[in-house]
């Protein structure tokens, strides 16, 4: 990788894509510590101590880098453009116009995008409207009215806008993909904090037998957790494919092989976005209400919390890791069945004379690829959940509290460099195309 690296500085054309993308980050680094004007930045500190972290929010402040409880113009972050992004590929599958829109080439996805950018800031209006109006009776905004709320709703929305801006340039005039690079940066900006929390509860204070053993197992895990996420970003069932030869003109053509790469994480993070979504909205309805976490209601809320999970002296709340299981399963299932279309991709290979060896044309083939596809989900699904669940165990048993760095954001840190690193390989690739093709 830094031989990589290396090679790309000396470019002049890759290196000033390099400076840019790194610039952008600062900015967004800057954008992370200005304040909104009227809002009581220890607000979300004091709301997290009293009810028990709000995972939901807590993974979400790791995704904004901090921003979030920090309450800053940039508070938002991406996170509406990476929800309305979601909602419009579901909305290409099940909307017939935006379907034949996205088969419209280049033209078809510029529409997608602009629709997509329309949604986003929608999206950070009512998001931020939310929290100015939820929040701000009950310390939230120093001055709860109307013009306070109002300019709350514009900073939080025009944060998410200038974010999304620049994601675009980056992807433009940058390396990799800009949306994606802004998420990395945020999750990466929270690791200090984690390593902080990590010292405390196995260095600090503790005699040098125990510091050298605590920083081998600490180290250990770590190393072993980012080696299996790798494997499994990279993952995949290849189905074979044969085509049959076909005679054009005087010469037969065709007859190659080939296969179809099924991804074993195939909806990636997203069942795991889905079902922390879903089990945190009934502790932020919780806490809108008022709800006190030593009642009968705080504590049912209390197993929706990844914070409470797996703890040795209270195992109530950890019923609420089998209903994450449960969730992220079902959502695994049920993003890939709309996303990958077995009939389609059989009907497809039967119009170009292929066929997978063994297997008929048609309705068999559709049928194996189901029946394929349902075993690699299952799969996939289990081995997200071990990368998911293994940290929250750790904290849990050892009362370690909120990570950021969890396993979700280990998959999207390792999918985002992974990305990257191929983005600058292949700037690399097309200028030496460039020179051969001059000389």
């Amino acid at each position: 990788m830094w031989k990589l690296l290396k090679n790309a500085w000396r470019v002049d054309e890759v290196r000033k894509k390099l400076i840019f993308t790194f610039l952008m980050l600062i900015v967004i680094r800057i954008g992370s510590i200005i304040p909104i004007p009227g809002v009581n930045a220890y607000y979300f500190d004091m709301l997290f101590a009293n009810i028990g972290g709000l995972d939901g929010f807590g993974w979400f402040n790791a995704m904004t880098g901090g921003s979030f409880s920090q309450l800053s113009v940039f508070a938002l972050s991406i996170s509406p453009y990476i929800t309305s992004s979601i909602i419009m590929q579901l909305l290409t599958i099940a909307v017939p116009a935006l379907e034949e829109l996205q088969k419209d080439g280049e033209t078809g996805r510029k529409k997608i995008a602009e629709y997509t950018r329309y949604l986003t800031i929608g999206l950070a209006l009512i998001e931020s409207a939310a929290m100015a109006i939820g929040f701000g009776g009950s310390g939230f905004l120093y001055d709860y009215n109307a013009g306070s709320v109002i300019i709350c709703v514009i900073t939080m929305t025009a944060g998410t806008a200038i974010l999304m801006w620049i994601g675009e340039q980056i992807t433009d005039k940058g390396i990799g993909n800009g949306i994606s690079m802004v998420l990395l940066f945020n999750i990466l900006s929270s690791i200090p904090q984690d390593l902080s929390n990590i010292y405390y509860t196995f260095v600090y204070g503790k005699s040098v037998p125990v510091i050298a053993i605590a920083i081998i197992v600490t180290l250990a895990a770590i190393v072993a957790l980012i080696v299996y996420t790798i494997v499994l970003n990279d993952a995949t069932r290849n189905i074979p494919v044969q085509y049959s030869r076909k005679m054009q003109g005087r010469r037969m053509v065709g007859g190659q092989s080939s296969s179809i790469p099924l991804k074993v994480n195939t909806a990636g993070v997203i069942p795991v976005i889905f079902a922390s979504s879903i089990m945190s909205m009934p502790v932020v309805v919780g806490s809108f209400l008022g709800v006190d976490s030593t009642s009968t209601a705080g504590r049912i809320l209390s197993i929706l919390s990844s914070n409470n999970w797996c703890d040795p002296s209270d195992l109530f709340p950890t019923i609420g890791l089998l209903i994450y299981i449960v969730l992220v399963v079902l959502f695994a299932y049920f993003y890939t069945s709309i996303t990958f279309n077995p009939l389609e991709i059989a009907n497809n290979m039967k119009k170009n004379g292929g066929f997978i060896p063994g297997v008929r044309p048609g309705k068999p083939t559709s049928d194996y690829l189901n029946h394929i596809l349902n075993y690699v989900i299952f799969i996939g699904a289990v081995a997200l959940l071990i990368a998911c669940v293994t940290p929250i165990i750790l904290t849990g048993v050892t009362g370690m509290g909120h990570l950021s760095f969890t396993g979700t954001s280990l998959i999207i840190i390792v999918s985002v460099i992974v990305e990257t690193i191929k983005a600058v390989e292949s700037q690399l690739l097309v200028r030496n195309y460039k020179g051969f093709l001059n000389d």
